[in-house]
């Protein structure tokens, strides 16, 4: 009886610590909400450019019942994990790899920093002029911008391996693959993690830009067409839309990353 009540005073602490963060949070969104409601309603920005807050939530939560609108989405969602899950083909196992051997990773350091910093949008006339104006080059701009966090994410991972663990299994003659999927994989996979919740953000910010720059279908041309008609409430609704699925999306990996690393000290919840 008296470990019940102990447990259960533990978890209303918890609660009450959670059920605090999430209302501060939206406190703060409330308020920058409010905030620009009311620049707009005494006329500091013009209405026609900027809509009311309540007029552009209103316009997206009719947008909500729209076929067209979840098309739109369903669209941008499968260039975003189309082009993220390529990038993790490529980046987790060709990282592994690169990590795994210091030579390998030596030469191949210099390549890597010169190509990781070029900017996504600079291969725009590229994938255009490869794969047209459709899914392909969405998909080929994300995969591309969200190689590189897995990349290296996961050579960091290998190279943080502890050297014992690493020094036993060559000692042993232990194959390059099981050395590689049973040692230096659990090691790396909190970096691995990572790598994927950055990517992903990555990849949706290309898809979108690739809609809305080579119009592409998606949320990013339904935004860039609601600019042109001079829709300024529809866009953005879409824009916010947008927002949120990148928000939601960071919310899942977040979930899925703390249930299969409750193991790590950075997801063990200590009990107080």
């Amino acid at each position: 009886m008296s470990t019940a009540v102990a447990s259960s005073s533990r978890a209303a602490p918890r609660w009450a610590s959670r059920i605090g963060r999430w209302a501060q949070a939206w406190v703060g969104v409330i308020a920058i909400l409010a905030f620009l409601e009311l620049i707009v309603r005494v006329g500091i920005i013009p209405s026609r450019y900027f809509p009311p807050m309540t007029t552009t939530f209103g316009t997206l939560f009719e947008q909500l019942g729209q076929s067209s609108f979840w098309t739109a989405v369903l669209q941008t969602l499968q260039g975003w994990a189309l082009g993220l899950g390529i990038a993790a083909l490529i980046g987790i196992p060709l990282g592994m790899l690169i990590g795994a051997n210091m030579l390998v990773y030596r030469g191949l350091r210099p390549i890597i920093e010169f190509l990781r910093p070029i900017p996504s949008v600079a291969l725009i006339p590229l994938a255009i002029l490869i794969y047209g104006t459709g899914m392909q080059s969405k998909v080929f701009l994300a995969a591309f911008a969200s190689t590189w966090p897995l990349l290296i994410q996961s050579i960091y991972g290998v190279r943080d391996l502890d050297p014992v663990q690493r020094e036993t299994a060559q000692s042993f003659r232990i194959p390059l693959k099981d050395r590689l999927l049973k040692v230096s994989l659990p090691g790396a996979i909190p970096y691995i993690a990572t790598g994927l919740r950055i990517s992903s953000a990555t990849a949706l910010v290309l898809a979108v830009t690739a809609e809305l720059v080579i119009g592409a279908p998606g949320l990013g041309r339904s935004i860039n067409t609601a600019r042109a008609g001079g829709v300024p409430d529809l866009m953005y609704a879409l824009t916010i839309a947008t927002g949120l699925l990148g928000w939601l999306l960071n919310v899942a990996l977040s979930k899925v990353e703390a249930r299969a690393l409750h193991w790590h000290p950075s997801h063990r919840e200590v009990a107080r």
